[in-house]
């Protein structure tokens, strides 16, 4: 008994052991696997992505105020490490816009710009960001990122650029402002400064956006922003214009990105860092996903989001130590990549290393670069992260989403950015917990054509049994409300002594939802009646099964969809409810039936008081028979279709209804015995034939279904 435990243990363990060895060496599975026809590919969709990261690298180093070279080294390592152990063949890693944003919000508080403090903790709060994304790609907790809803991402991304646009103006108009992390405050102090405004960055700055926008019309493939930037670093140089105010970036420091050691150790700077981390982690890794996702639909490649990731994590980690900060996928050069036809997650690695080559042999050039031209293409980038049509469709598709955009929106531009994105994921998760903890319960009865069920509104329901539907997790959050609607139909229905669970579309049941149904078996049981359940999903019934709730039920109760009303129609319910007390045909079952209202075709000579009817037992009535039978006549009152499936032997049938017309044929001296399915009808009679003058009328206790019970044979015709 021992060893099996130990065999419990030791399998998970060795399996998720194997699993962190195949995340880990995925570099080694990536080159086994690699072609020569796939090299030229991705060489020439390498410098394609090259060209096109480098002045986003550049610009989005600027927009978390830390040097430019920063964007270049994040570029370099965060591509290579994060196509080597990444899951997509296409997603780009290295500096973006929304986390670039994160991040200068997150710093700002902690350290002053442009001092060795702010730069180390750049650093470790990568190392963080990347420990935060590999640990849950170790753990397999991929699946956590669906808990943060588009609209959370669309509303956070329109902040963040109306952020992005708005610390842009500074450089743009190149007027001297506070940084600082407030929307309304940066808004505030560009509005005081206006007049402050430098004329030549303005123009530079316009003529970098009107470039961008122009040749994205021409040509959308073509690079942009690196045209643009060529034009004004040659119109800068040209004409001198940083002796006449103009802010150039200046010289980049060549050579490899330098190895350093973040203060790792230092407890309280981490504490200070973690919560901004946490937010860039979870964005990061909607995002990374999202555009894996969409473009792996496109070029039918199956993906693994743990094993990305562990890319992700090792991308930012890498960083961090070799004097860059943190990374995210990027959609534009992820979709630059894929257009340009890469083949293998290799042509990342390519665009690593053109990157790298720039930084040792052109860098020199890029110290003309002027800081508004870069403003402009963060403006243009800033313009793009406004999803308008995305959130059109929000709008007019869900109340709910609307309202979580919105407040995410305003957020992002009120708080701090990753309080607004902590508090958007919050949202999202609330709204799925509402969400799931109130499943669609709703009382059903057939449709017209007896084909469907729907539900009940104004129809009329059956007065025996009660249809419940239930679609959704029967989990500990949602058991309340569940037995809340199931309990609330009971008492506006008493007379609804049966329960069919329609259960086909419930996919879990936790052990909450098990005692949720023993509740509701107790209290159908106790008042004379019972439940049933149809459809019930394999996954579910095995797990009833281990919790013995199926012993409790009846292995008899559960159901198959389609034949689980003409079950219950036939062995469960009473006819005598449906023939004399019921005017409506709820069921297919039901249309065959007659209807017939005691009170409107009884004589007007028989009332209906209260009698007290003896009633024998089936085993009495058996003995009766046996030792006098002739002074005993047993009449049937049911149904000419009942009777026919089976009867008492020497039972007659007279239907209930034609009991006040043919109980005078009845004789006087004889005991009347009469009999019905379960004993309801036939006390009925009793009581008429008793308001007739007959004496000597007993009950069968029980009717038919005690009398086969006790095992005696029942007569079919």
């Amino acid at each position: 008994m021992l060893g099996v435990n130990k065999a419990v243990v030791i399998a998970p363990v060795q399996h998720w052991s194997q699993d962190i060895i195949s995340f880990l060496t995925r570099p080694a599975q990536i080159l086994r696997g690699y072609s020569r026809q796939d090299f030229r590919p991705d060489l020439l969709a390498g410098l394609t992505v090259a060209i096109v990261t480098l002045p986003q690298a550049i610009a989005f180093a600027l927009l978390s105020d830390l040097p430019p070279q920063t964007g270049l080294y994040t570029a370099i390592i965060a591509s290579i490490a994060g196509a080597l152990w990444g899951s997509s063949i296409h997603l780009n890693t290295g500096p973006t816009n929304t986390t670039s944003l994160l991040v200068l919000s997150t710093l700002i508080t902690i350290a002053a710009p442009n001092t060795p403090e702010y730069l180390l903790a750049a650093a470790l709060m990568a190392i963080i960001v990347g420990v935060i994304r590999l640990v849950m790609g170790l753990a397999k907790l991929g699946v956590l990122v669906n808990f943060v809803s588009d609209s959370v991402i669309i509303g956070l991304t329109a902040g963040a650029g109306m952020l992005i646009f708005v610390n842009q103006l500074q450089h743009l108009l190149r007027i001297p402002v506070p940084r600082s992390p407030y929307f309304t405050t940066t808004l505030a102090a560009i509005a005081v400064g206006i007049g402050q405004t430098h004329w030549l960055s303005l123009g530079l700055g316009l003529i970098t956006i009107g470039i961008i926008v122009g040749v994205r019309r021409v040509n959308r493939n073509l690079p942009g922003p690196l045209l643009a930037m060529i034009v004004t670093t040659l119109l800068v140089a040209v004409f001198s214009l940083d002796s006449r105010g103009v802010i150039i970036l200046g010289e980049l420091p060549r050579g490899l990105p330098p190895l350093i050691i973040p203060p790792i150790t230092d407890v309280d700077l981490i504490q200070k860092l973690f919560a901004g981390s946490l937010a860039v982690a979870a964005i990061g890794l909607v995002e990374a996903t999202s555009i894996a996702r969409v473009i792996a639909i496109q070029s039918g490649q199956r993906l693994d989001s743990n094993q990305e990731f562990v890319g992700q994590g090792l991308a930012n980690i890498a960083a961090g130590f070799f004097s860059g900060y943190t990374c995210a996928g990027s959609f534009t050069r992820s979709g630059v990549n894929y257009t340009a036809g890469a083949r293998t997650s290799i042509a990342n690695v390519f665009a690593g290393l053109f990157v790298l080559l720039a930084l040792l042999t052109v860098s020199s050039y890029a110290a003309l670069i002027p800081r508004a031209a870069l403003a402009g293409v963060l403006i243009v980038a800033a313009y793009g992260m406004i999803d308008r049509r995305e959130m059109a469709r929000i709008w007019h598709a869900s109340r709910g989403d609307t309202l979580i955009m919105i407040a995410t929106m305003l957020a992002a531009l009120i708080l701090p950015l990753q309080f607004a994105v902590l508090s958007g994921i919050i949202v999202s998760i609330v709204r799925f917990m509402v969400r799931t903890s109130t499943p669609q319960v709703h009382p059903v009865v057939p449709d017209d054509s007896f084909a469907h069920f729907v539900e009940v509104d104004q129809r009329p329901v059956c007065p025996q049994l009660a249809v419940i539907s239930v679609s959704g997790s029967l989990y500990f959050g949602a058991t309340q409300h569940v037995e809340n609607i199931i309990r609330t139909n009971a008492d506006q229905h008493p007379g609804q002594r049966f329960l069919l669970l329609r259960l086909h579309l419930v996919d879990h049941c936790d052990i909450s939802g098990i005692h949720m149904l023993e509740s509701v078996v107790r209290l159908y049981r106790q008042r004379g009646g019972d439940v049933y359940i149809d459809g019930v999903r394999r996954a579910v019934k095995d797990q009833m099964h281990m919790i013995n709730f199926d012993r409790l039920l009846g292995a008899d109760h559960f159901l198959d969809r389609g034949q689980s009303i003409s079950y219950i129609f036939h062995k469960v319910l009473e006819p005598s409810v449906c023939i004399y007390e019921c005017q409506e045909r709820i069921f297919a079952e039901c249309q065959a039936l007659p209807k017939w209202s005691y009170g409107s075709k009884i004589p007007d000579a028989v009332s209906l008081p209260s009698y007290d009817i003896p009633s024998w037992r089936p085993s009495e009535l058996k003995e009766r028979l046996t030792l006098n039978g002739k002074d005993i006549l047993l009449v049937d009152v049911r149904e000419p279709r009942e009777y026919q499936q089976g009867h008492v032997p020497r039972a007659q049938l007279i239907p209930m209804r034609h009991i006040p017309n043919r109980g005078k044929e009845l004789p006087h001296n004889q005991t009347i015995v009469l009999i019905c399915r379960i004993g309801r009808r036939s006390r009925l009679a009793g009581i008429i034939l008793k308001d007739m003058g007959f004496e000597q009328v007993v009950n069968l206790q029980g009717g038919t279904l005690a009398w086969e019970a006790a095992g005696y044979p029942l007569a079919v015709e």
